[in-house]
């Protein structure tokens, strides 16, 4: 991908103002708060047509009504979440008018479009986008050259490798649909073909830049062992898929750029208002008691020529992990930050606790299979009506990661007699396979991996509301405390616990949900008496929402 400073240029015939049209949506698809995009060109060439469209784009709204600024010089819209300047200068004779009319105050954080910007002499800013139409000399059609300065040039450099990917993908003229985002960096739409009807999703997963080293000359990134580009993706989907599951059909890439066209496996999830419904998540069980015992690769082919390795889920990123907790959650929750002796304190018992995971059983761990990240696919049959996405930050772990990551999931109320039938689901299902499956030991495990895991996320919820500016997150804090204490309960994590129920008032433990999990070692297949119970805050209606959106949260 083009470095920013360094000018890019694009040149596209365009036939007629539907072309015009969709490279204009195509552009607005790139655009922040605060970028220029200059437009040049002879009347009638097209400048007002390509605005028009990148207006509705940007405001969401398809039949908005766009005037040309001729006369009032600026029109200003409302997007969503910023503001819209679409300015025309053809009648301004001097820089002075701008400032009488405000142009300073309009255009500071909004995204400006302006037609004959030269006009606007040295106050427009270095880094734009220029547009500029020509006629050709037969008069058909349209020629838009684009040229991208400063931070816009790598920005059209991945507008026209996405122009690429699609008429590789077979896509050549799609409509495209915003997909809300969520804790992700990275950024997702559908697009349809308006003559077929078929669809796809668009990944923009740029290469992740290495955050500030933490610990040992690494980041958090590095140390916990998550996916840095798309290769870790594509190598995992081909794994899934040669396994027989429903990953998504992989249609064009362009690696580099970190650009993916892949499959649209739908928006039907295996929640609904009620919470989980109970034979979805039977079968999402059965899919990771299949996978679990396989003998798996450590390494998968990316292309021709390049591998993907997978880390160990090792002590270090389980244990950095848990200490998101120090870091976000617990000054969330005491009002002051940790000591050196009760981090001392925590981080050792951790340790100790951990060793048992990591010298226990190792497969793939997805990481993040819970809700949001499972589609129902109900033409499809068996283990394949589960669809999957968000598997890129795969490790080699303990296969009861996945297990807790399901079955106490972060984001709606699974009801603890749904989750104990579907952990003996699972333990039957591993033990037809392997009659030497230790149920016991695997309960233990899931008891460390799930209060490791409602730890970390405790932590992660807390960041996303005080760094990044979600405070959505935070209703889902009860929940996930409500998990841990359940997990803490277990026998194996009685020293732990002490450290929760020292450090964290509130934090006393149930011994009889505890120890439910140990205890319940049979063999039963059922999946659950219905919606046993409705998720306490209302959140199920919200994750049935989530299921299909393909732009899941890290956690």
């Amino acid at each position: 991908m083009t470095e920013a400073g360094a000018p890019v240029l694009w040149r596209i015939d365009l036939p007629d103002e539907t072309a015009t049209e969709r490279v204009a949506q195509q552009i607005a698809a790139e655009l922040r708060p605060g970028d220029l995009v200059t437009l040049a060109g002879d009347l009638g060439a097209g400048k007002t047509t390509f605005a028009r469209a990148m207006i509705r784009t940007l405001t969401r709204d398809p039949a908005l009504e766009v005037p040309s600024p001729t006369y009032t010089l600026m029109q200003t819209y409302d997007a969503p979440d910023f503001r819209i300047v679409h300015a025309d200068l053809y009648r301004v004779a001097d820089v002075s008018e701008l400032v009488e009319l405000g142009w300073e105050d309009a255009a500071e954080n909004a995204i400006v479009l302006c037609e004959w910007a030269d006009k606007a002499g040295d106050i427009l800013a270095e880094d734009r986008l220029d547009a500029r139409f020509d006629i050709p000399p037969g008069g058909e059609g349209r020629i838009l050259t684009l040229t991208g300065h400063g931070r816009l040039a790598p920005r059209l450099a991945r507008a026209c490798a996405i122009d690429g990917l699609f008429r590789k993908g077979g896509f050549p003229d799609p409509a495209r649909e915003f997909m809300q985002g969520d804790a992700s960096v990275r950024a997702y739409e559908r697009i349809r073909d308006p003559a077929s009807g078929r669809s796809a999703i668009l990944m923009i997963a740029p290469r992740r830049p290495d955050g500030p080293p933490i610990r040992l000359g690494k980041s958090y990134s590095q140390l916990v062992h998550l996916a840095e580009s798309v290769h870790a993706f594509v190598a995992m989907t081909k794994g899934l898929r040669d396994l027989g599951l429903s990953a998504p059909e992989l249609y064009a890439a362009d690696l580099d750029a970190g650009l993916l066209l892949i499959e649209d496996l739908g928006i039907e999830g295996v929640v609904d208002a009620n919470g989980p419904i109970p034979e979805r998540y039977a079968l999402a069980v059965d899919v990771l008691a299949e996978l679990h015992s396989r003998t798996l690769p450590t390494e998968l082919p990316v292309d021709g020529l390049q591998m993907h390795k997978l880390h160990r889920y090792d002590l270090e990123a389980l244990t950095i992990e848990a200490e998101l907790l120090l870091d976000w959650y617990l000054p969330y929750a005491n009002k002051r930050t940790p000591n050196a002796g009760m981090r001392l304190g925590f981080v050792d018992q951790w340790v100790s606790t951990l060793d048992v995971i990591v010298n226990g059983e190792r497969t793939w761990t997805l990481r993040d299979y819970h809700s949001p990240n499972l589609i129902w696919l109900p033409a499809r049959e068996g283990l394949r009506r589960i669809g999957l996405i968000d598997y890129q930050d795969c490790v080699i772990g303990h296969p009861a990661y996945d297990v807790v990551s399901l079955l106490q999931d972060a984001r709606v109320t699974v009801p603890e007699p749904l989750e104990l039938s579907l952990l003996a689901r699972y333990a039957k299902g591993r033990r037809a396979r392997d009659p030497d499956f230790d149920m016991q030991a695997f309960a233990a495990a899931y008891a460390i991996l799930g209060a490791q895991r409602a730890t970390k996320v405790l932590g992660i919820f807390v960041r996303l509301d005080r760094r990044d500016g979600k405070p959505a997150y935070l209703r889902h804090i009860p929940r996930i405390e409500a998990y841990l204490k359940r997990c803490l309960a277990h026998p194996v994590l009685a020293k732990l616990a002490g450290w929760y129920q020292t450090n964290l008032p509130g934090f006393a433990t149930d011994s009889g949900n505890g120890a439910g999990i140990g205890d319940r070692q049979g063999d039963g297949a059922g999946s659950g008496a219905g919606h046993a119970d409705a998720p306490a805050d209302g959140q199920a209606a919200e994750a049935a929402g989530e299921g299909g959106r393909q732009d899941p949260a890290r956690s």
